[in-house]
């Protein structure tokens, strides 16, 4: 296999990225939906969290080397459920949440009935999501960068070699 070419990743590189996303939607339509619909919309998020978050410790534990073993499945598991919890879950639902009030707050005492729909932050909502996401990915991955991962050592590409 050419060294060059890097492994894709189910839960990075694929639709399943999309997943991580679940709480935006949730957001999006917060104040059209029950909040259990939301609620549920985090779980669905976070469980794509925890799966990512186990896959890279399976594939940290399946490394060929049995020396750092333990160490390595802490740190790309750490890695992992705190990339995925800023980038996928917390930043963008905090994001997509104050968006959207903050376009019901704007249009609030429009006299037009239309302008006061609640569809209209929703829509406002849902077009950011694809706006917002290469942008965290991007920053979170940098404060991984500079933080986590240069206090530990650990930089999962290293692993993926």
């Amino acid at each position: 296999m050419n060294e060059n070419v890097k492994e894709k990743d189910l839960y990075r590189d694929t639709s399943v990225r999309y997943l991580g996303y679940t709480n935006e939607v949730g957001e999006a339509f917060r104040c059209i939906v029950p909040k259990p619909v939301v609620w549920l919309s985090y779980i669905v998020a976070s469980g794509y969290v925890l799966a990512d978050t186990i896959d890279k410790g399976l594939k940290a534990y399946r490394h060929d080397s049995e020396e750092g073993r333990n160490k390595r499945v802490f740190l790309s598991m750490s890695d992992t459920l705190l990339w995925q919890s800023f980038a996928s879950v917390i930043i963008p639902g905090i994001t997509i949440n104050r968006l959207c009030a903050s376009v019901r707050y704007a249009l609030h005492r429009s006299k037009s009935s239309v302008l006061r729909s609640p569809w209209i932050s929703t829509a406002a909502g849902l077009i950011s999501i694809p706006v917002i996401i290469h942008p965290i990915d991007l920053g979170v991955e940098e404060v991984m960068n500079l933080t986590f991962r240069q206090w530990t050592g650990y930089h999962p590409h290293k692993l993926l070699k």
